[in-house]
């Protein structure tokens, strides 16, 4: 174990000071707007308010398959939420989504717009709207849903508990990193033992479940979260999960879905805003309106 000094809880926590870490700036425990702010609104009936983190990765990756798919009404508006600058706090989001997570999403297609916030929840309501992605065969259906909300319920875990104190805590915690590692582990072998059964979560087809899973276990696998997570946590070993990773990985869709809202990395990476498919072709520094 570690030497840290021993943490004794007092009898009611006080938020008295910063807890440190990457997010600490924007860290709060209330809830609510603060500051006024509108959103910005572009000519597509779907207007995305996101950034490309797993979470948000999520729903452009659908946008863009339902695309591929000749779904033109998904047409959409993407607007960069930069949630290290509390964008996500702004009036107008929290209108949509009154807990300020992105993504959140506004459907105006219809005579009374529609707000939808939690990725699941998004997902959801795209494929049911465009008949994609998610079967109606019940027992399909229950098994694409089942992953769907496993992933919603597992990722926390591999995120908030092992990404967070492995890579952004203001100090190592010996007990936490190995308490989050072996559950993330753990995780990764639910993920192997399926797909050694099936190509993809739900059967034999490509379903949101694995647009889900994917953003969040295919990037830290792909070695594109958490720093060495990937060689840390041995992912090489799930063969199965390999497979997936990069057979998702290549589909064209899941590369432009990945890019939208993304503001950091390689430049080559970073659409801040997509309003047409031609802005993947016009990925020039104005384009993309690098501050």
């Amino acid at each position: 174990m570690s030497d840290q000094q021993e943490y004794t809880p007092p009898k009611v926590w006080v938020w008295d000071k910063p807890n440190g870490g990457q997010f600490a700036s924007i860290n709060r425990p209330v809830a609510g707007a603060t500051h006024d702010k509108d959103l910005p609104v572009g000519e597509h009936p779907l207007q995305l308010y996101s950034l490309a983190t797993p979470n948000g990765q999520k729903v452009t990756i659908l946008l863009e398959e339902l695309l591929a798919l000749g779904r033109t009404g998904a047409e959409y508006d993407a607007w960069a939420i930069r949630i290290e600058q509390g964008d996500q706090f702004g009036s107008g989001f929290v209108e949509i989504n009154p807990n300020s997570k992105i993504p959140a999403l506004r459907d105006r297609s219809g005579p009374t717009p529609i707000r939808v916030f939690e990725s699941g929840a998004i997902l959801t309501y795209l494929a049911e709207k465009f008949g994609a992605f998610l079967p109606t065969e019940p027992a399909k259906r229950a098994e694409t849903l089942s992953w769907l909300f496993w992933q919603m319920g597992s990722a926390p875990y591999l995120g908030g508990g092992f990404g967070h104190f492995y890579a952004y805590a203001p100090t190592k915690i010996e007990y936490a990193i190995d308490r989050f590692a072996m559950e993330t582990k753990r995780q990764y072998d639910v993920l192997d033992r399926r797909l050694a059964e099936t190509p993809y979560l739900a059967g034999d087809d490509y379903t949101i479940a694995d647009i889900a899973a994917w953003c969040w276990y295919g990037n830290v696998a792909l070695g594109r979260l958490y720093g060495n997570a990937a060689e840390f946590l041995a992912l090489h070993e799930y063969a199965n999960v390999q497979r997936w990773v990069a057979a998702i990985a290549d589909r064209p869709a899941v590369k432009r879905g990945r890019m939208v809202n993304r503001v950091s990395g390689e430049l080559s990476e970073q659409l801040h805003e997509r309003h047409n498919a031609s802005d993947f072709d016009l990925r020039t520094q104005d384009k993309i309106h690098v501050p």
